[in-house]
């Protein structure tokens, strides 16, 4: 096996095993489980693993170099209305692309599948322009999430409250572990073709403002459909008896995420095939190397929602509602943030993001630094989630005091922190997310009798929240830090010079 890949699968493996422990703990002790249903859990964690590791080795060797060449080029062509235009079909194709997007759609009733995508889609190509135009004129990135927000926030008082949580949540769903490595990728291509002193700082911001076009699309929807319900489809758990069944689970599941996966990728490799007959940007060997790369992220993508969707969902659905019917419901909010901690480095596109961070402030920020703010914030953030849950307070409570802390901090932080931070919102909020810990809060709010759509949704938003304060309390203790280390130090006092002369 490619050495390479055998590394990924064992980081892979650090990042998936502790979540996997947990859940054998629990299943142990708070909630049994039937042996067939933890070993379909088991499965799925082995298929976790193994995907992660194709899906980072791809992205590396594939996605990254394609992302950074269409940057790069689209810059050099100095036409802007070529880099807006390629810069909204890329966005909107990538979107409809996303595997997590389809899954929102369907859950979604009030509104028709192939709207809301086409819809969702269009908030980002547009915005994926609004985000590039901001590298290239070095626009300031605090300044403009602040009026993006402000309006969501405003916009949203103007949609049905059981539609809110769920546009919040689209911001997170859809900056996925298809788009994201692509996206990042090209901010990096963008601002190196810039190559000033802040092209650095503005390579970040891109993930973060294409979180923004969802949200106001799916607002907006909100409020031209007037859905007086958004309908969530409950997860359902087949009868595994055998380890025969469990085979057949995942056998029968394979083709279907083999074929959504493939419809995904085939826009992602038809860029790649026209960028390649237009420019010639890469020689022979990179083609072929990137070719087994999108192969890779196929394989990837492919075993890695399998295992998340037949192993995982089912499972956090059951562990949600065992723990909820039980006397000590009030462990949901500690085990949820112990679970929040090692989930979101279970996450695909957060090693991605975490990889491109430490190469880009040549380890200023460290994959090491970038684990420690992601996991504390998302630990908080499904804390609260859970807190929601039981009591069903209103999501307004924490993300208009958790988005304003988080706007404020971006004028006190060093710039390169605030691209990050609001990038990491973007990626925390994955498919590990909506595939065991929203199923975790429904089980939960079903089994408290609590509205499932009020008070269990909301719960992506919550962990896109969570990195933005984190990255930027990161960022100001390493700001304090650097000053301190780069501070002269004092001269001393008169007296003691000339005693010093003395002897």
């Amino acid at each position: 096996m490619n050495e390479k890949l055998k590394e990924k699968i064992r980081e892979s493996m650090q990042s998936v095993l502790p979540i996997t422990v947990i859940v054998l703990i629990l299943c142990m002790t708070i909630v049994p489980m039937e042996v067939g249903t933890l070993l379909l859990f088991l499965t799925g964690a082995v298929l976790l693993i193994v995907g992660m590791g194709f899906f980072q080795l791809g992205t590396e060797i594939a996605m990254t170099p394609l992302g950074q060449g269409v940057g790069g080029r689209l810059v050099k062509s100095r036409k802007i209305w070529l880099i807006a235009l390629v810069s909204f079909a890329v966005g909107a194709i990538i979107t409809i692309a996303e595997p997590d997007l389809q899954v929102l759609a369907n859950q979604v009733a009030a509104i028709p599948n192939q709207v809301l995508i086409l819809t969702v889609a269009v908030g980002v190509g547009l915005f994926l322009v609004v985000a590039v135009l901001r590298i290239l004129f070095g626009i300031s990135l605090s300044k403009m999430l602040t009026v993006c927000y402000v309006l969501l926030f405003v916009l949203s008082f103007f949609t049905p409250s059981s539609f809110v949580a769920v546009a919040f949540d689209s911001g997170g769903v859809t900056t996925g572990p298809m788009t994201v490595p692509f996206i990042m990728a090209l901010g990096v291509g963008l601002s190196a073709a810039r190559s000033d002193k802040n092209s650095a700082n503005d390579s970040f911001g891109l993930i973060a403002l294409c979180s923004v076009g969802p949200i106001l699309s799916v607002l907006l929807l909100g409020i031209f459909y007037h859905p007086s319900e958004a309908i969530y489809s409950a997860v359902e758990l087949m009868p595994v008896a055998t380890t025969h069944d469990v085979v057949l689970q995942f056998l029968y599941a394979l083709p279907q995420y083999a074929k959504e996966i493939l419809v995904s990728i085939l826009p992602l490799a038809a860029v790649f095939v026209i960028f390649q007959a237009l420019t010639r940007n890469y020689h022979r060997r990179q083609v072929l190397r990137m070719c087994v790369g999108i192969v890779y992220t196929y394989i990837g993508l492919v075993l890695f929602l399998t295992g998340v969707n037949v192993g995982f969902a089912p499972v956090g659905s059951l562990l949600g509602s065992g723990m909820a019917e039980t006397a000590l419901r009030w462990l949901l909010v500690p085990i949820g943030m112990v679970i929040g901690y090692y989930i979101v480095k279970a996450e695909p596109a957060v090693q991605v993001l975490n990889v491109q961070v430490e190469e880009i402030t040549g380890g200023t920020v460290s994959r090491k630094m970038m684990n420690a703010a992601l996991s504390i914030g998302v630990s908080c953030a499904v804390g609260l989630a859970m807190v929601r849950v039981l009591t069903g307070i209103s999501i307004y409570w924490i993300i208009l005091p958790g988005y304003a802390l988080a706007l404020i901090l971006s004028f006190f932080v060093p710039k390169v922190f605030i691209g990050i931070a609001f990038d990491s919102g973007g990626v925390a909020s994955g498919p590990m997310t909506s595939t065991f810990l929203l199923p975790l809060a429904m089980g939960a709010c079903t089994a408290v009798g609590g509205n499932v759509v009020t008070d269990a949704f909301g719960i992506v938003a919550l962990v896109a929240l969570a990195p933005l304060i984190a990255i930027q309390i990161m960022g100001l203790v390493y700001a304090h830090k650097s000053k301190a280390v780069a501070a002269p130090a004092e001269p001393l006092p008169n007296e003691e010079i000339i005693e010093l002369e003395e002897d």
